[in-house]
C-alpha cells in the first residue's frame, strides 16, 4: 500500500461477521464474545464463540471443498497466480489496514508501512513455492523405479495470535494454500475481525470458497475443538509455551497428527566489550524490547551486557525510551502502542512489583502513563539488580520490561544468555567475528542475530525456536515442506 498514512475514525470503521466459511458469513454457535479496543479499553464489537459441533461444520466445508474444488490438483502455477491476485488485494486494500489497527495493538503507520506488505509478500513467497518444490526421484536398480511423492495433508488446522493478526496468519496459510491444502483457522478472539477480511480477499482473488474458513472463540473451547478434529490433518499455532504444551497434549490424545508450534521467548542480547557501533547497539536494544509494547514473542527483554560497557548503555537506553509517548493505534502520529488489554497490563504490574520486593532496582519505568488515552499504556522499563532466579528473568512478561545482567568474561556472558527454559532467538553484538560464532554456538536458540536485533523481510529464512519455545518452522522453505506429506513410491519395471 503507497498511500500517505492518515488518521482514521475508530468508530467509522465496518468490521466483518464473525466466522466466514464456505465463502460466507456464518453464525455456527450462538454465545457470544465480546472484543475491545486496546487503545481505549471500550467494546466495539462481538463474535460468536464456535463450539464443537461450529467447528466441526467449519472442517467438514473444507474436507468438501478440497474435494470438489481440486485445488490440491490445480497446475501449481495457477494456485501461485491465484495467490498472487491474493496479495495484490491485501497490499491495496484500506479497509483490511483499519480493522487490523482499530482493535489491535498495531498502530496504523507501523501496520501500513510494516504489516500489511510483510503480508502480502509472505503470501507471494509461498506462492512461488508451488511448482518449485515436490518429489525426489531415488537411485534404484536398472530395471526399477524409486520416487518419493509430495502431497497435501488435506486440511490444515491453524491458531494464530493477538499481537501481530495478519502477518501471523499469512505464516500459516501462505505455505498451506501453495502446497494444495485447504485451512481452518482460529484467531485470536482478542483480535479477530482483519483474518476474516483476508479470508473475503481470498475468495475475491479466485481461492475456492472453503480453502480457508475462519471460526472464531476461546483457545479452550474452539481451539481445543479444532485440534482434537480427526480431519484436520496437521495442527500450526503461535502462542504461550504452557498453551502449545496442551496443544500437543490434545493432537496426541486425538490422533497422531504433526504439529508446527511457534511458542513464547525470553530471549537475550548480549553485549561484549567491544562493539562495532555504541549508538546502534542501544537502538537494537530499545527497539527489541519496546517494539509493539514488548508484546513479541522473539522481544529481547534480557539485557546481558559487559560490565565495562554497562553503565553508559543503560544511561542511553534510558534516554531513549524516556522519549516514547503513548498514542491510540487509530493515529498516524503514533509510535508507541498499548498494551493489549487489562489482563496482560496486570500481569506485567505484578511481575515488576514482585521483582520490586525481591530487591531489583527499577531505573526506569515500572508504572502506567498517567493522563493516556484510555487504554493500557505502560511505561518502558529497566531493571537492574536482578538475578536468574527472579520470575521477571525467567517468566516471559510479554511487556516492555529489560532486565540487565552484567559479565566478567566470554565464558559467563555466554552461560547468562543462554536461557534454561527458552530459546526462541537472541541478539549478540561484538566486533570480534570468533567471538560471534562462538556466542552463536553457545546459545540455543532458533535464531541468532549477530549485530542486529529483530527479523528482516527475508522470508527465506525460516524461524522457530528449541527448548520450551517450540518445534518446527515457519517462513522459508521448510515452512512450505512442512505443510506436505511424503509417500515413497519403488515401481519394478517388469514383474
Amino acid at each position: 500500500m503507497t498511500d500517505t498514512v492518515r488518521d482514521f475514525d475508530p468508530d467509522a470503521v465496518v468490521l466483518p461477521a464473525g466466522h466466514y466459511v464456505g465463502g460466507v458469513a456464518r453464525c455456527l454457535d450462538h454465545r457470544s464474545i465480546e472484543v475491545t479496543r486496546p487503545s481505549d479499553g471500550r467494546t466495539y464489537g462481538a463474535v460468536p464463540e464456535a463450539g464443537e459441533a461450529g467447528v466441526d461444520a467449519a472442517v467438514a466445508d473444507a474436507v468438501r471443498a478440497a474435494r470438489e474444488s481440486g485445488w490440491a490438483r490445480r497446475a501449481p502455477r495457477e494456485r501461485a497466480r491465484v495467490m498472487r491476485r491474493w496479495a495484490d488485494l491485501i497490499d491495496t486494500d484500506r479497509r483490511l489496514t483499519e480493522i487490523e489497527c482499530v482493535g489491535s495493538t498495531r498502530p496504523v503507520g507501523q501496520a501500513q508501512v510494516q504489516d500489511i506488505p510483510f503480508t502480502a509478500e509472505a503470501i507471494r513467497f509461498f506462492a512461488e513455492y508451488a511448482d518449485k518444490a515436490g518429489g525426489e526421484l531415488m537411485a534404484t536398480r536398472a530395471d526399477s523405479l524409486g520416487f518419493v511423492a509430495a502431497e497435501p495433508f488435506g486440511v490444515i488446522g491453524a491458531i494464530t495470535p493477538w499481537n501481530f493478526p495478519l502477518s501471523m496468519a499469512s505464516w500459516k496459510c501462505g505455505p498451506a494454500l501453495a502446497a494444495g491444502n485447504a485451512m481452518v483457522m482460529k484467531p485470536s478472539e482478542l483480535t479477530p475481525f482483519s483474518t476474516v477480511r483476508m479470508a473475503e480477499l481470498a475468495v475475491e482473488a479466485g481461492i475456492p470458497a472453503g480453502i480457508f474458513n475462519v471460526v472464531q472463540g476461546s483457545g479452550a473451547t474452539t481451539g481445543a475443538a479444532l485440534v482434537r478434529h480427526p480431519d484436520i490433518g496437521k495442527v500450526s499455532f503461535t502462542g504461550s509455551s504452557a498453551t502449545g504444551r496442551r496443544i500437543m497434549a490434545e493432537a496426541g490424545a486425538a490422533g497422531v497428527k504433526p504439529v508446527t508450534l511457534e511458542l513464547g521467548g525470553k530471549s537475550p542480547q548480549l553485549v561484549f566489550a567491544e562493539v562495532p557501533d555504541f549508538e546502534h547497539v542501544a537502538q537494537c536494544v530499545v527497539r527489541g524490547f519496546t517494539a509493539n509494547g514488548g508484546q513479541a514473542c522473539i522481544s529481547g527483554t534480557r539485557l546481558i551486557v559487559h560490565e565495562h560497557l554497562a553503565q553508559p548503555l543503560v544511561e542511553r537506553i534510558v534516554e531513549l525510551v524516556s522519549a516514547l509517548e503513548p498514542g491510540p493505534t487509530w493515529s498516524a502520529a503514533t509510535r508507541y502502542c498499548p498494551i493489549i488489554g487489562a489482563t496482560q497490563a496486570d500481569k506485567i504490574e505484578t511481575l515488576v512489583a514482585q521483582a520490586r520486593a525481591d530487591g531489583a532496582e527499577v531505573v526506569t519505568g515500572g508504572e502506567f502513563f498517567a493522563g493516556g488515552p484510555g487504554g493500557c499504556f505502560y511505561r518502558p522499563t529497566v531493571l537492574t539488580r536482578v538475578s536468574d532466579d527472579m520470575a521477571v528473568v525467567e517468566q516471559e512478561v510479554f511487556g516492555p520490561v529489560l532486565t540487565v545482567q552484567t559479565f566478567r568474561d566470554e565464558a559467563e556472558g555466554i552461560a547468562l544468555a543462554d536461557h534454561p527454559h527458552y530459546g526462541l532467538a537472541a541478539g549478540v553484538h561484538t566486533r570480534d567475528v570468533g567471538q560471534a560464532m562462538r556466542a552463536m554456538r553457545g546459545i540455543q536458540a532458533g535464531t541468532v542475530w549477530i549485530n542486529r536485533y529483530g527479523r528482516s523481510r527475508d522470508l527465506a529464512i525460516p524461524t522457530g525456536g528449541f527448548k520450551g519455545s517450540g518445534i518446527g518452522k515457519d517462513l522459508g522453505r521448510q515452512a512450505f515442506e512442512a505443510c506436505q506429506r511424503y509417500k515413497s513410491v519403488l515401481m519394478d519395471f517388469e514383474a
